[in-house]
């Protein structure tokens, strides 16, 4: 008998809930016309994925109001269950003062040196979602 593992669709209520839960994700971006993939830390925000920056081709890709992607997880491999959720959206440069007072206070000390001036939003244009629950042992004659 084998063990069944139950693969479940989040809707985005539940997605956006989980991503509040977590501190890091991968933001997929283009970069020299090639896809890129660099792991972030992030808020959410308003319902929207906020990063903030230093520079360089993430910062670029937001000021050009271009479609992004971002997923964050948790899983646990050795219980083989978890979750994960990706976001598509534009992303764009915070800019309004007011909004980067608030967020200012919201980030926790960045995991590498240098300075992060700048805020990145994206847009939960579309979200998806699905949490892998453990195995459940197959019942006789299943």
């Amino acid at each position: 008998m084998t063990d069944r593992q139950r693969l479940e669709v989040l809707d985005r209520e539940r997605c956006l809930g989980l991503l509040e839960t977590v501190r890091v994700g991968r933001l997929v971006f283009t970069e020299d016309a090639l896809p890129a993939v660099q792991p972030v830390n992030f808020r959410m925000h308003q319902e929207r994925v906020v990063v903030r920056v230093a520079g360089g081709a993430k910062l670029a890709a937001a000021t050009g109001n271009t479609v992004v992607a971002f997923q964050a997880d948790e899983l646990d491999p050795d219980l083989r269950n978890g979750w994960s959720v990706t976001v598509v959206g534009h992303a764009n440069l915070i800019t309004d003062v007011t909004e980067l007072v608030e967020l200012s206070g919201t980030f926790l000390q960045p995991w590498v040196d240098g300075r992060r001036d700048h805020f990145i939003r994206i847009e939960t244009e579309k979200v998806t979602g699905r949490r892998l629950h453990a195995p459940v042992p197959a019942q006789p004659g299943a």
